[in-house]
């Protein structure tokens, strides 16, 4: 949760100068990212093609940094607002392609006859390099957020209850960039945030034009605002929200207005123009047709890859399971899935044999909030249940579900019939497409998180999947599963 109260009484110039480098983020992000990708790609470049001999490695190993640069500086990588922020693997390898596709011209043109296959290899790195520095500043700039470094100072506008939702919903998440240290409520009513109310404007648009321009300008320079955020309501829109719009853009200052919509991929949304009146249509959820197909044939394909390449380590696993306790080396257990079926889930059996009939006893030991029973140090797990919880091998059974068609590689975590007995009509949402052997729950915390941040996030799959989403998230998962957050 984060609140934070800047002081309000900064008047002098020098304060005003210290509150705006606040919202700076860290010098060194662009020299960085600068740094790491030309020499990313100069010196693997110019390794590889001075081993295959080539007349002028230096050349080209300059040449593909310059390319490598310049691709990212036209795709604005480098812009102040992009630096540092979480963009996931697959932008990048987006980048990386148009590379590919600039010195394959360049190849052409100056007759370079290196083996293709080496060139590529050379140009690997880079990908690799440009990735490990995003997620160095991604981390930096996360941490320095959850002390309020690196933020836009921001004044809420809008009628009580309005303003308090979005002051509420962005006090309670650190990442993203916003910090509110100030409220104009429209209207009468009480506000119990405890953010500092900057001003307040009538209900009805005052008879002077500039009467509400005063006081939102007001309320800016007082608290050093770098952001107005408006919660359109009854009393706030139209005629008067464009006033304050003109006198806001006169004054070189941003607004930006909350449309009330809440974990909505900005990819479904699109803006349009009907009348002289500002639309934004949100696009429906993929629930069919090519990405649908792509995503099915991953599935397949890759479960049964998988049980082949990892069917050595399973006998492994097998093994240390039956020695190291006595029992079945497998746990099938009734899950729900797709459309609330139910399924039979396999994995390897992390616990004792009657770990489900001494599940009642310990009860009262539930460390989640919610639905789900997790208890960081269980009874019932095993010493060899422990290792491949942490690492997440105890999961890797459900391959045989996801080339049966039961679950998918990436989706929302299966859940137990007795969990979705006591859904409501908004966690069975996320019943509507096949459970997933990892997932936005997997790399963001595990069994770390509540009951109500586990649906958040699963909502988030269900309303804004793509299969280029379900790529970065396994992607994602490698990582997680090596810093074993929240395993147990």
């Amino acid at each position: 949760m984060r609140h934070v109260h800047f002081p309000a009484q900064r008047v002098t110039g020098t304060a005003h100068e210290s509150a705006r480098r606040l919202g700076d983020k860290a010098r060194w992000y662009l020299p960085a990212a600068v740094t790491a990708d030309f020499l990313g790609a100069a010196v693997p470049v110019g390794l590889v093609f001075a081993a295959a001999q080539q007349v002028r490695p230096l050349y080209c190993a300059l040449g593909a940094a310059l390319a490598w640069t310049g691709v990212q500086l036209l795709r604005r990588r480098y812009a102040a607002r992009a630096l540092g922020e979480s963009r996931g693997v697959l932008p990048v390898v987006h980048d990386w392609l148009i590379l590919i596709g600039v010195l394959a011209v360049a190849r052409v043109v100056t007759e370079e006859d290196t083996p293709r296959l080496s060139a590529l290899g050379a140009l690997l790195p880079a990908l690799l390099i440009t990735v490990a520095c995003h997620k160095l500043t991604y981390r930096h700039l996360s941490a320095a957020r959850r002390e309020a470094h690196a933020v836009s100072r921001v004044l809420v506008i809008g009628e009580p209850d309005a303003a308090e939702d979005v002051i509420g919903h962005l006090a309670a998440r650190t990442d993203h960039p916003y910090v509110v240290v100030g409220v104009v409520p429209v209207g009468a009513g009480t506000l119990a945030s405890g953010v500092p109310v900057a001003a307040r404007l009538d209900s009805a648009m005052p008879a002077a034009p500039t009467g509400d321009s005063t006081a939102v300008l007001g309320a800016v320079r007082s608290h050093h605002a770098d952001l107005v955020l408006v919660a359109p309501g009854a009393r706030i829109a139209g005629e008067r929200l464009r006033r304050v719009a003109w006198a806001l853009h006169d004054a070189g200052l941003e607004l930006a207005v909350f449309p009330g919509l809440v974990e909505v991929s900005v990819k479904r949304l699109e803006t349009l123009s009907a009348g002289g009146l500002a639309v934004l249509r949100v696009a429906p959820p993929v629930g069919r047709g090519l990405q649908t197909l792509l995503k099915s044939v991953l599935d397949r394909a890759g479960a049964a890859a998988g049980l082949l390449l990892l069917s050595p380590l399973f006998l492994g696993i097998v093994l240390a399971i039956r020695l190291g306790s006595r029992g079945p080396a497998f746990y099938r257990q009734r899950r729900i899935g797709r459309d609330g079926i139910p399924f039979v889930m396999w994995k390897f059996r992390t616990m004792v044999v009657d770990a489900d009939a001494r599940k009642a006893e310990l009860a009262g030991s539930n460390e989640n909030d919610g639905l789900m029973f997790k208890m960081r140090r269980d009874p019932r797990v095993t010493r060899v249940g422990r290792l491949l919880r942490r690492t997440s091998m105890d999961e890797l059974p459900q391959l045989v579900n996801v080339l049966t068609g039961h679950m998918s590689l990436v989706g929302p975590r299966p859940p137990l019939p007795e969990e979705v007995a006591k859904y409501d009509e908004v966690e069975l949402r996320r019943l509507t497409v096949r459970p997933g052997m990892t997932g936005l729950w997997q790399i963001s915390g595990r069994s770390d998180l509540s009951w109500d941040e586990t649906i958040q996030l699963d909502l988030q799959y269900v309303d804004n999947w793509s299969f280029t989403s379900d790529v970065d998230v396994m992607g994602r998962t490698l990582r997680a599963v090596v810093d074993g957050r929240g395993a147990y």
